[in-house]
């Protein structure tokens, strides 16, 4: 449980993607309290250090966030959440999206709304405002502030366009031993309310990129996880400067995996173990697995 004894089971399914913001500003209990999450989980499951920054209007200067735009995607937020890493990093953007979804869900904890915004946001600005570091690429922020009653317009339309309340069916993410090989939700045992929560988890234009294949039994299973680039990202894995958002949809997926597997008593850390499975296409790959911990482990979620 992140706060006042929430389940993270709840605060997945309460989050969503909030694009309209009221136009008061985060208290500053709550903006100590996040500011301080940032500071204390701030490493991936891969070791990658996150640097992760809040900006936020207070009662005093509420024009402390004037020049941080977003094209018009979101109105009226508040805060954000700018996140950077070193990109030489093997597992840069899928400890950047474990450790940032992290602090989204605590965010989520503390009443807060908030909205990743990859390609939306005016990067320039927000380097300049963290004081973005030579061997840093600013991969990502997060808007956040407190939900407006009512939703704009091109909120509509935006959620309509990504599809935002559709998820892909339970069979066409999840695998038993091979790709192909639907994995029963009944078989799947305590681990499908993991599956579900990682179904919940956003991802950009909500492609959802992950698949999973379990793997294994009782004390040998694995559970692991692949990227399925949509036609049109491929290319941008690798563009100097540019984030590779699917990497971070990986990272936000595994967050949520761990997070629940912890609640519900199911130890076990990610690891890279490559089991050579024969993949479905070109556009697949193996990003990790989840190995279980034994004689009482305790999950590793950083």
């Amino acid at each position: 449980m992140l706060h006042n004894s929430i389940a993270i089971t709840d605060l997945i399914c309460r989050r969503y993607s909030c694009r309209s913001y009221a136009s008061t500003p985060v208290a500053a209990e709550t903006q100590a309290q996040l500011a301080a999450f940032l500071r204390e989980h701030g490493t991936g499951p891969f070791g990658t250090p996150v640097r992760a920054e809040l900006i936020a209007a207070t009662a005093e200067d509420a024009e402390a966030l004037r020049g941080l735009g977003t094209y018009g995607f979101v109105a009226g937020a508040t805060g954000y959440m700018v996140g950077a890493v070193n990109p030489a990093a093997a597992m840069a953007f899928e400890d950047f999206g474990f450790v940032i979804e992290h602090a989204v869900l605590y965010a989520t904890a503390l009443g807060l709304g908030t909205v990743w915004l990859g390609g939306t946001l005016t990067k320039s600005r927000f380097a300049r405002a963290i004081g973005l570091r030579e061997t840093e690429l600013l991969a990502a922020a997060v808007a956040l502030g407190y939900p407006a009653e009512r939703l704009r317009g091109l909120d509509a339309l935006i959620r309509r366009g990504a599809r935002a309340s559709t998820r892909l069916e339970w069979d066409q993410l999840f695998f038993e031993g091979a790709f192909g090989a639907s994995l029963d939700r009944d078989a799947a045992g305590p681990y499908a309310t993991v599956l579900d929560m990682v179904r919940r988890a956003p991802s950009a234009s909500n492609k959802q990129p992950w698949r999973i294949v379990r793997d294994g039994g009782n004390d040998r299973m694995r559970w692991h996880l692949y990227l399925q680039r949509t036609r049109g990202y491929q290319g941008r894995n690798g563009v100097v400067g540019v984030a590779d958002m699917q990497r971070i949809d990986m990272g936000i997926a595994m967050c949520h995996f761990a997070l629940t597997a912890e609640e519900l008593g199911l130890a076990g850390q990610w690891v890279r173990e490559d089991p050579g499975l024969a993949l479905p296409d070109e556009r697949t790959s193996y990003v990790a697995s989840w190995r279980l911990v034994q004689n009482g482990g305790k999950t590793s979620t950083h």
